[in-house]
């Protein structure tokens, strides 16, 4: 009999005032809201630094898929929004910096805004549970 899909559950949850759950495992398969540069008490990080704020997006995909019971290393598919495409060369870097071959599938698109102002990337992804 297969699973039912269960919600992943990190405490505290900064997504909660939005009406969001962190991630989904389903089908053997974990998905994961979008992640932006917002630390666990829903307070912006690195204000026009994309590094930083690249870094904490980071943090917060390995903290939710450790709660799933995944890690990095099990995720097959991220899709990167930038809110301007002049940082992709510092995406190929972070691919290179944040995974290891083989490499997870990928879509990269510039929008014009996300969430909050402020915000200059947000990825979400798909694991192996």
């Amino acid at each position: 009999m297969e699973e039912s899909p269960s919600v992943i559950r990190v405490h505290p949850d900064p997504l909660e005032p939005y009406a969001i759950s962190p991630g989904w495992r389903a089908g053997g398969l974990i998905f994961l809201s979008g992640q932006a540069a917002i630390d666990e008490h829903g307070t912006l990080v690195g204000e026009g630094d994309f590094d930083a704020q690249l870094e904490q997006v980071f943090l917060n995909i390995d903290r939710v898929l450790a709660a799933a019971g995944s890690s990095r290393a099990r995720i097959v598919k991220v899709t990167i929004y930038l809110t301007d495409m002049g940082n992709f060369p510092k995406i190929v870097e972070a691919r290179k910096r944040y995974f290891s071959a083989p490499w997870p599938a990928d879509t990269i698109v510039e929008v014009r805004s996300l969430a909050l102002p402020g915000l200059m990337v947000e990825i979400d992804v798909i694991a192996a549970g």
